[in-house]
């Protein structure tokens, strides 16, 4: 174990260029997005996150939803989730799938190589084999499949060759195929009307076309606009299609008048994937592989589209991070001209900061948003002490002589443009912003220093050094600018290797130092007063600014180093370079104490305040990713547990969802002493050492499992129930020498009440069997996870039922031991022992056991093959109790203490 190991990556909305799938469940739609090799599923009516799949070993390539279930393709192989749970996995294709089609109660799958196979979704769970297959052949590539409207069991699919087949998957027969239009199918949706379909081609048109005659009706032309993507027909009464072509353009045909009827611009930054109407509503929703989704909603007069609610991330990788506010946040800059807010906490809130009317202004020009927006940020500085008041943020932007400042509060871009007052319009490459928060620094290219004014905009000075022959701070580019607590100092630092200290308020020089090398980049902490420099030689040196003298010098890395940063504290100095390596020094001991290598190499990275977490951005990756800090919770402060400086570890990135397992080794007891000891289990990655991790659970479940007796007796009926006074119309009653009404019996009564009885006995061995089996299935692997589950599932009276199930009506002397309860009681005990010895899900447990000991007790008692068990059960009970114990204690000693304290 490392000091940082994966936590997640944020930022991901769609990825992989896969289509969506919409469900409808009850009045609430759902919409399922691939993530690369996970899934998320949203709510539309706020299109806020409500499941997150897990990791797939391959990236999805086609998804498909019903009901409950959602299909992830990915490689081969056809994953199947109920919810967030994997039930089954689909494995007949030999090619790799690209396309999934809910059809009915079949969910359809074809490969590259044109096989399709039918899979059976009738009853409560899939079918782990196909109910049949259709080979297309060679020459036909599938590339879209889509059923008609009462077609019966029939579907159309789409090639790559340019023909379309229709297919009935009842009787596996090829009804008829359709000639084409000498271009690849892309697409193809059924219409509102019937026999019409309409069929997206790679060349740019759109057929709208007849297949009961196997006529054109019509069709429409974008190819300015590239390859048809995706399909669309609105169903609220509006003859109306919507086409998606690959240069993130969505068109609106009007299918009466057959021309054009409005174009949504810029819908997105890159190719429309898919392309959704929902049903009888004027709202269309659209997805891209630009790392976004946006629903339209169509109610303006002249019957354009505007933008209803959207959610987006990075469509091109960030280039810088850097954490605010507390930590909950991650301000990030990318490549694609995007300056965004992420929330760690939750990601709902991230947001882009505004430019201010972008849309607006490029509608105006005649230009694209992409030519209204700012350059790229190369570099910016941010402060939280004045954000209430004035601008807080400053950047620096690709080959502009401008730096711009950022209003954090109102998430939008400040009025004033700060322009360096030099002559020259030189690129500025450096800022900083001051402790107070007032004063912002800009370095340019050609050397020049300036300060300004936050709240103003205006210049407050410049910083030259009298030395040189030309009036500017340094003879090269600003690589770094930093500024002291105090507002005493600023230090910069040039590409030619001299790094200076200036006076803040006279903006004298005060000290320099030349280290004879090509500065790249720098870090400073202002609690220490410590530079870190890199050099082009991949060595990181060290200084103090206020004796300008080295003090640390790391070297390691063996390629060009792309960012560092502080901890908080000022113990550790982190580093990244393209090497792929990720290097933690420390800085007391003047040596590195961990080192591990990912697959993507690291061009950005940040320490959250907090020292919790760690942030980094990747080559070629759209997200921001996550590492947890395991030595902030590990008890040992000793650096020799981690990795040694010459070792490097091997680490995955982190993952879109956090919902993986991790395998745990449970507690041994040592049989060979005579007093029982436990040895020491090794310690999942997720939990806290010498601490319990619950189970999250309602209150409420498990200490009913304490209670049960007592709510049985509370919720016993008091009087004994009355009769009726008048009977219903409908019983049919007989007449009585008393008055009293009496009701005529059934003549299948008894049979009636037999069946149900049988029906309830058969219920109850049936729930048995189910538990034993799954508890000897989970013993024999040691995983226990599964059976866990099923307990959580229950209810207390269900869980109740199902320990009673286990007990010894009679005490039979032959074959005692090889009676099934007692083996079920003997595994149970070993799943009291694991479960303790990990110390997961610690609440509800105890109150199983409690259950389970006051049930079975004196079975324990009676039998000697369980009383060896029970010893080691008790032994972990103690130990683990004994832990979290001392653990309260201390807690309450301590609160006692400064209970009493007087400040």
């Amino acid at each position: 174990m490392g000091i940082f190991e994966p936590f997640r990556a944020i930022g991901y909305i769609t990825a992989g260029g896969v289509p969506f799938s919409v469900q409808r469940l009850g009045t609430e739609t759902f919409v399922a997005v691939s993530v690369g090799k996970a899934f998320h599923v949203y709510n539309c009516a706020k299109l806020n996150l409500v499941l997150s799949g897990p990791q797939l070993p391959k990236k999805i390539r086609a998804l498909a939803s019903y009901k409950d279930y959602t299909f992830a393709a990915y490689g081969s192989d056809i994953a199947v989730f109920k919810r967030t749970d994997q039930v089954v996995t689909w494995s007949k294709h030999e090619e790799k799938i690209n396309i999934l089609y809910p059809f009915g109660e079949y969910i359809l799958s074809a490969d590259i190589k044109g096989n399709v196979f039918i899979w059976s979704f009738r009853g409560s769970e899939p079918n782990s084999e196909p109910v049949g297959n259709i080979s297309l052949g060679d020459k036909f590539t599938p590339t879209c499949i889509m059923h008609p409207d009462t077609y019966l069991n029939k579907v159309i699919i789409g090639s790559e060759e340019g023909p379309l087949q229709l297919w009935n998957i009842s009787t596996k027969k090829k009804l008829y195929e359709f000639k084409g239009w000498n271009s690849s199918v892309c697409c193809c949706v059924s219409s509102p009307a019937l026999d019409v379909v309409a069929v997206g081609c790679s060349d740019g048109t759109i057929h709208v076309h007849n297949i009961r005659y196997d006529e054109e009706l019509m069709s429409f032309n974008h190819q300015i606009r590239g390859a048809v993507t995706a399909l669309s027909f609105r169903t609220d009464g509006q003859p109306l299609l919507a086409s998606g072509g690959s240069s993130g353009v969505i068109s609106i045909w009007n299918l009466e008048k057959r021309r054009l009827h409005s174009v949504i611009r810029e819908a997105h930054d890159a190719s429309i994937v898919s392309l959704h109407f929902f049903a009888n509503e004027p709202i269309l929703m659209s997805s891209a592989s630009d790392n976004s989704i946006k629903m339209w909603i169509f109610d303006t007069n002249d019957g354009d589209a505007r933008l209803l609610r959207f959610r987006s991330g990075h469509s091109a990788p960030p280039r810088c991070i850097r954490f605010y506010g507390n930590g909950k946040c991650i301000l990030s800059a990318g490549q694609d001209r995007a300056f965004r807010l992420f929330s760690v906490v939750q990601d709902q809130q991230s947001r882009e900061l505004s430019q201010r009317h972008v849309s607006k202004r490029a509608k105006k020009l005649g230009l694209k948003e992409e030519e209204i927006k700012l350059k790229p940020v190369i570099a910016f500085d941010c402060a939280e002490i004045r954000s209430r008041d004035w601008c807080n943020v400053v950047t620096c932007h690709t080959d502009t002589p401008q730096a711009y400042v950022w209003r954090l509060q109102n998430f939008v871009i400040g009025e004033h443009i700060l322009t360096p007052s030099s002559g020259s319009k030189s690129p500025i490459k450096a800022c900083a912003i001051s402790a107070c928060g007032n004063f912002t620094f800009l370095g340019t290219e050609g050397g020049w220093i300036e300060k300004f004014n936050l709240q103003s905009g205006i210049s407050r000075g410049s910083y030259i050094d009298t030395s040189l022959a030309i009036k500017r701070a340094h003879d090269g580019e600003v690589v770094g600018l930093a500024c002291d607590a105090t507002n005493g100092s600023l230090i910069s630092a040039g590409y030619g290797g001299d790094i200076k200290v200036w006076d803040f308020k006279s903006c004298k020089l005060k000290s320099r130092l030349d280290i004879g090398k090509s500065v790249t980049k720098i870090a400073y902490h202002r609690a220490n007063g410590l530079l870190a420099t890199v050099a082009d030689d991949m060595v990181l040196i060290l200084f103090d600014t206020v004796a300008m003298k080295m003090v640390r010098r790391f070297e390691g890395h063996t390629d060009r180093v792309t960012d560092l940063c502080f901890s908080e504290d000022g113990k550790w100095l982190i580093s990244s370079s393209m090497d792929g390596t990720l290097r933690i020094w420390d800085i007391s001991l003047a040596r590195q104490i961990d080192a591990m290598h990912v697959d993507v190499s690291i061009t950005s990275l940040s320490m959250s305040p907090n020292m919790d977490v760690l942030a980094t951005t990747h080559v070629d990756q759209n997200g921001v990713y996550l590492w947890v800090n395991q030595a902030l919770f590990s008890p040992s402060t000793n650096v020799d547990n981690y990795s040694s400086g010459k070792h490097v570890r091997n680490v995955h990135l982190p993952t879109v969802s956090s919902t993986e397992k991790s395998e745990e080794e449970p507690i041994h007891i040592s049989e060979d002493s005579k007093e029982s000891k436990v040895k020491p289990y090794v310690i999942m990655d997720h939990q806290i050492p010498n601490m319990i991790t619950l189970s999250l659970l309602p209150k409420s479940q498990w200490q009913s499992l304490a209670n049960l007796d007592i709510i049985k007796v509370r919720n016993k009926p008091i009087e004994p129930p009355k009769k009726p006074e008048k009977a219903p119309f409908f019983l049919p009653t007989v007449p009585s020498l008393s008055g009293e009404i009496l009701f005529e019996p059934a003549a299948n009564s008894k049979e009636t009440d037999s069946s149900t009885e049988d029906t309830s006995h058969k219920k109850m061995a049936d729930l048995s069997s189910h538990f034993s089996r799954l508890l000897q299935s989970c013993g024999d692997t040691k995983n226990y996870s599964a059976f866990t589950d099923y307990l959580k599932g229950l209810s207390p009276s269900s869980l109740d039922m199902e320990l009673r199930v286990l007990q010894l009506i009679d005490d039979e002397p032959q074959n005692l031991e090889q009676r099934p309860e007692l083996q079920s009681i003997s595994l149970l005990l070993d799943y009291f022992t694991h479960e303790l010895s990990c110390r997961n899900n610690f609440e509800f447990v105890q109150a199983v056991l409690k259950l389970f000991l006051k049930i079975h007790g004196e079975t324990i008692r009676r039998h000697s093959m369980l009383q060896d068990k029970v010893k080691k059960l008790l032994d972990v009970q103690s130990l683990v109790w004994q832990k979290i114990d001392k653990v309260f204690q201390s807690a309450r000693c301590m609160v006692t203490f400064l209970s009493n304290s007087q400040f």
